[in-house]
């Protein structure tokens, strides 16, 4: 039977949204407010009609139904997390929103309008069904239609209602720099559990994304209620599990100090909050987002090239004649992007001045930077660049210009961090001048990436004078800004590709990821860490934007010696770049990594366009196994690691995903003939692990044959 992607069933007042392996529901009830009702599995939507009611506990506890709100203000007797809270300009701050009308545009989009019983003020919420991966993106738009202006105190992007379960498990990011995207779950009690940052970007401490089950669910298994904000800077999601045993997830720009005025006739629209179900684990949600991600969010190819960024290298002490020395080494192995990190620019020697002068250093490049380009050109790689738009040390030309361009309070003292200080990109000659250096930068030479930088969190949110922006909010101009500045770029220069990066990986999200087409997901590069931290990275983002390093061994943050071949096998999953001071390493190791980078290059329309399946974690055991199978389902390839060897050899085995049960395989490693095996004994009885020794790795490749 076929089902529209959006029906209203006039008889029940229900809304109906079906993508192809789920319903939502809600509808209009009997006091004119619009009610979560279902959200799953299918179900026959007139048959949940009985759901649509009102409930009252006690005088303590009434209009209950009101926890199941599809967006509600803050006002009567609600006291859950509100959606929306507003000051009227006779100081009311109490909403009354009721049900007005709705519009189904395509086939695909849903308007729910409401607006308040007495003031001008409206509100249009947004749903669009993303069908093929059971998403549903949400979003919302105020209207002051009043002569007079409304305070915004408060404006989510969307609440998410999920249904009774006797547990709630609550999956989510937590972690620092250096240890970004660490997987953490907990069973939810009543009140509220807040994820958030307040920093100023996404942040590396938690990432806005959840994930909700009944505390049984795996990898394979179970139904999963998920979903992930589409903002770059301050945001907040709040799960609330109410006495009555029910739980919504609200989420949305940060109300911290964001509180911002919507003049007469004026509108605000919110991020958008994709939410998802999935009945097939955390497994096939993580793949839902992938696939959703690659068709509906990154801009470009999802192919990535072989990247040397010579930051460890070189780190400040950029000349031209050891840049042109690296990308010789960098070239014979095989890179196909050479990228020039920190210290190409101003009187830029070290973190403690230059940052803000856009201009090649004459001292460092005697015959500009195109003579660089030219060698890098010349042996068949392109060019790339590391820029740091957004900040500025007090020891620069532009500070000394123009103070002024900074966040402070007038009365306070800027904190240093990092030794520089952050511009306030919400100021429109901010704006101009990050825009106006990029645009020349990118007109003047052959530049083919951008790797865009921000080594520092925003302190001082204030601005100068103080009264020049009254009513809005820093926080969100200086996102708005950057987006605009990022979609101005992409539309001046599409050949460039840029990376998303601030101190690791503290800002990405779905956001940003409209823009970037990579991601460096954390600055700590040991290839034991970094399994980790991708594993966790993997659980949201699609491994086509992660970007992976192969680095130094011993790595100068823990100190541990790692195999080349271990550190090949950890970065080639996702985007493979090398930062290691390849001037320094010997022949057999030079003739290794060419190895693993034409196999590489073999494999990673696999890897960047496949399906992932996470097979086995250290979170778990001592091994760690990752497979990735091809769009057509023809080939895979498994990444399989070991931490350490304990009492000899054992013989353990490795059960394959994704296959056809009914298929011939070609099964081959790099050690060995290939063997061929069955779809069902790959996923049935497995293939050996066959790792032997500490920090031990294995790729095996799948062909299909028959």
């Amino acid at each position: 039977m076929l089902h529209l992607a959006i029906t209203y069933l006039e008889k029940s007042s229900l809304f109906e949204l079906r993508t192809d392996r789920s319903s939502y529901l809600f509808g209009i009830n009997d006091k004119g407010g619009v009610q979560h009702v279902y959200w799953g599995e299918p179900v026959e939507a007139e048959e949940a009609a009985e759901l649509l009611k009102g409930w009252q506990h006690s005088s303590f506890d009434a209009n209950v139904e009101r926890d199941m709100e599809e967006y509600g203000g803050w006002g009567g007797s609600h006291y859950s997390e509100p959606c929306l809270k507003a000051k009227f300009h006779d100081g009311v701050r109490d909403l009354k929103l009721n049900y007005k009308s709705y519009e189904i545009v395509g086939e695909n989009q849903l308007i729910v309008r409401l607006a308040d019983q007495s003031y001008p003020f409206r509100v249009e919420l947004s749903y669009t069904v993303i069908s093929r991966q059971d998403l549903i993106e949400r979003s919302v738009r105020f209207y002051n239609d009043d002569k007079l202006p409304v305070v915004i105190e408060q404006g989510m992007a969307a609440a998410w209602s999920i249904p009774a379960l006797r547990d709630y498990r609550l999956k989510h990011v937590a972690g620092r720099w250096a240890g970004e995207f660490q997987l953490r779950s907990e069973l939810l009690t009543e009140g509220k559990k807040v994820l958030e940052s307040r920093r100023g970007f996404t942040g590396a401490n938690a990432n806005p994304w959840f994930a909700i089950d009944n505390g049984k669910s795996d990898e394979q298994s179970g139904n999963v209620w998920f979903g992930a904000l589409g903002w770059s800077g301050n945001w907040k999601i709040v799960a609330e599990k109410s006495s009555f045993g029910r739980l919504r997830v609200v989420g949305g720009i940060n109300d911290f100090d964001s509180s911002f005025t919507l003049a007469p006739g004026e509108s605000y629209s919110s991020p958008v909050f994709t939410g998802g179900f999935s009945s097939g684990g955390f497994g096939e949600m993580s793949r839902k987002l992938h696939s959703y991600q690659s068709e509906h969010i990154l801009p470009g190819s999802r192919i990535r090239k072989v990247l040397y960024n010579s930051w460890e290298a070189t780190e400040f002490a950029v000349t031209a004649a050891g840049q042109k020395e690296l990308a010789q080494r960098a070239a014979a192995i095989g890179v196909e992007r050479f990228v020039v990190d920190d210290g190409w620019f101003g009187s830029r020697h070290s973190d403690r001045a230059g940052l803000g002068d856009w201009q090649v250093n004459a001292e460092k490049f005697p015959l500009g930077l195109q003579e660089l380009i030219d060698e890098v050109k010349g042996h068949g790689m392109e060019f790339g660049l590391w820029v740091e738009p957004e900040s500025v040390n007090p020891d620069s030309d532009l500070y000394r210009s123009h103070p002024d361009w900074v966040y402070q309070f007038p009365t306070r003292e800027g904190t240093l961090l990092r030794n520089q200080l952050l511009l306030n990109l919400g100021k429109p000659e901010v704006k101009a001048f990050v825009l106006g250096f990029m645009t020349e930068l990118l007109s003047t030479y052959d530049i083919s990436f951008i790797k865009w930088d921000m080594n520092r969190t925003v302190t001082e949110p204030g601005t100068t004078p103080v009264d020049a922006a009254a009513g809005e909010s820093v926080w969100l101009k200086h996102v708005d800004h950057l987006y605009d500045i990022w979609a101005e770029l992409r539309s001046k220069f599409p050949h460039v590709e840029f990376e998303t990066c601030a101190g690791g990986g503290a800002r990405i999200d779905l956001g940003i990821l409209r823009f970037a087409d990579q991601a460096w997901i954390s600055d700590n590069t040991d290839a034991r860490d970094r399994l980790a931290i991708q594993e966790g990275f993997s659980y949201v983002y699609s491994p086509s934007v992660m970007m992976c390093w192969v680095t130094e061994s011993p790595h100068g943050m823990n100190g541990r010696r790692l195999p080349l071949s271990f550190r090949f096998h950890s970065a080639m999953m996702g985007g493979l770049g090398i930062g290691a001071n390849i001037s320094r390493w010997s022949t057999e190791e030079d003739e290794e990594a060419k190895r693993h980078i034409a196999t590489y290059k073999q494999i990673r329309h696999i890897v960047t366009e496949g399906s992932l399946f996470r097979l086995a974690s250290f979170e778990e055991g001592n091994t760690a196994a990752y497979q990735y199978v091809s769009c057509d389902g023809e080939e895979a390839v498994v990444f399989a690691f070991q931490q350490a060897q304990y009492f000899g050899y054992q013989e353990s085995r490795l059960k394959l995903q994704g296959l056809d049960a009914a298929a011939s395989y070609e099964v081959f490693g790099e050690e060995g003939q290939p063997v061929v095996r069955h779809g069902s004994t790959l996923m049935n009885i497995g293939i050996p692990y066959a790792l032997s020794g500490d920090y031990a790795s294995r790729l095996v490749r799948i062909k299909r044959i028959g």
